[in-house]
């Protein structure tokens, strides 16, 4: 008889999908690796397949586990798969991961992706800005600190810069809440705007980019509206900007089209739209080259802004939920082959979460994200359809909840009260662009201490 490790680990018999439905899904896209990016060379044949390492890998990122231990546990206690127990030591699996580069976890990943997206084609909310192509979210995320308990790293002093492991930049696509792009970024104090560009290029043209105020830059605007991609950026403070045209302005409301940067020494090509109003006391401010306010309204602005919070929640899923505030190595390849495989688990988990949502004619933010992570391998070991579950029984067990994010409110503007802009009105200038530091994030000033 078959068996499997249950979420606690203890071996039990293989529910009815076999091992569930992620690990069914993975058991099919792993197999469909190509060879070239798992043969062991010439020679004797490995004990241990590299599929086999993957599979593991992958497996104790999705129940939980935290160290390249329990990677070790789960290929000598149990079968795990339709693969044997495998009889090397915890030395061998140390090994094998570090010469094992992260080739093959980079390509699965760039496999499951689109197959998802086919998934989840009856889910993407194709209603959000209608006019783009497609719409992102770019940013990048710090990866946490590495803990002092590995032994290689317990004499290293807290905030010394090998504790620190990199960053993660991309775009998330907020349509299907899927990692359109992610690049692993060793050096944990690159500048973002450095790796922005090769990110966004290859993206089809007409694309809504939801810019966070790192990538702030008149050139990098310019290169966008250039490129025939849409954005829209929070104003950075202090920004000096000249009034072109006003569709409308009444109060803190303001609605206009502006040149960005009134000196010759820096001022960009290209005008852009600038739209601004007062929510909770707070004055809100964002530009973006989409210039017609009927195309994009100021109210649809606002709202489309918010959403960028939708990297980081898919942030904190990699990082806190699947553990990877935990790393199992202080080493830079086994550290990566971390990072992938809690990436390719989370674009399934959030896949997944989408599709529950949109089963049970829900907002994807009411399904918890947190009791999915945490409920959905004893409902496999039990036996149990984890999807239906959370779609039949996810309101009565408050697995489907409330959403508990912030809205921000913004004032619609009656589309008769704009008014049009002048047909002969000139929207490109000659640019000129001050020098900015795009290698390494600048460097925080020293801070006082009280008396």
């Amino acid at each position: 008889m078959t068996t499997s490790l249950n979420a606690d680990g203890a071996a039990g018999s293989a529910p009815p999908k076999v091992v569930g439905e992620i690990e069914s899904f993975l058991q099919e896209m792993i197999g469909a690796l190509a060879p070239d990016l798992i043969a062991s060379g010439p020679g004797r044949p490995r004990i241990l397949p590299a599929l086999a390492l993957w599979a593991g890998l992958l497996v104790c990122v999705l129940r939980g586990f935290t160290s390249q231990l329990d990677l070790w546990r789960v290929l000598t206690l149990h079968q795990l798969w339709f693969y044997p127990r495998f009889p090397v030591t915890d030395q061998a699996i140390y090994k094998r991961l570090e010469e094992g580069g992260t080739t093959a976890l980079e390509a699965l990943f760039a496999q499951i992706s689109p197959v998802l997206a086919d998934r989840l084609a009856p889910y993407a909310n194709l209603a959000l800005a209608p006019f783009a192509a497609e719409v992102l979210a770019l940013d990048h995320t710090d990866l946490d600190q590495i803990a002092r308990r590995l032994p290689a790293l317990r004499a290293v002093p807290p905030g010394d810069a090998r504790l620190l492991p990199g960053q993660l930049a991309g775009l998330f696509d907020l349509r299907r809440q899927q990692w359109r792009t992610v690049q692993f970024i060793a050096d944990a104090h690159q500048n973002e705007k450095v790796t922005a560009r090769a990110l966004v290029f290859a993206l089809p043209k007409r694309s809504l980019l939801l810019c966070d105020l790192g990538f702030f830059g008149f050139a990098w605007f310019d290169d966008l509206t250039d490129h025939a991609y849409f954005f829209i950026s929070r104003l950075r403070q202090g920004t000096s900007y000249v009034v072109r045209h006003t569709f409308y302005a009444q109060g803190d409301t303001f609605d206009g089209i502006v040149w960005l940067g009134k000196h010759r020494a820096d001022r960009a090509k290209h005008a852009v739209r600038l739209v601004r109003f007062r929510h909770n006391g707070v004055l809100h401010a964002y530009i973006t080259n989409v210039l017609d306010p009927l195309q994009l309204s100021l109210a649809a602005i606002a709202t489309l802004y918010a959403r960028r919070w939708d990297f980081e929640l898919a942030a904190n899923l990699v990082k806190r939920y699947l553990h990877l505030h935990l790393l199992w190595s202080a080493k830079d390849t086994v550290i990566q082959q971390q990072v992938w495989a809690v990436l390719i688990i989370s674009q399934i988990l959030q896949a997944f979460r989408l599709e529950i949502a949109g089963r049970a004619q829900v907002d994807p933010f009411e399904v918890s994200m947190a009791l999915l992570v945490r409920w959905l391998p004893p409902l496999v070991y039990a036996g149990h359809d984890p999807l239906t579950v959370f779609v039949e029984q996810g309101r009565a067990v408050r697995f489907i909840r409330p959403s508990s994010r912030l809205t921000i409110r913004a004032p619609t503007i009656p589309p008769e009260e704009v008014v049009p802009r002048p047909p002969d009105l000139i929207l490109e200038r000659t640019p000129r662009h001050a020098q900015r530091n795009c290698g390494k994030r600048p460097a925080k000033k020293p801070t006082k201490r009280a008396n």
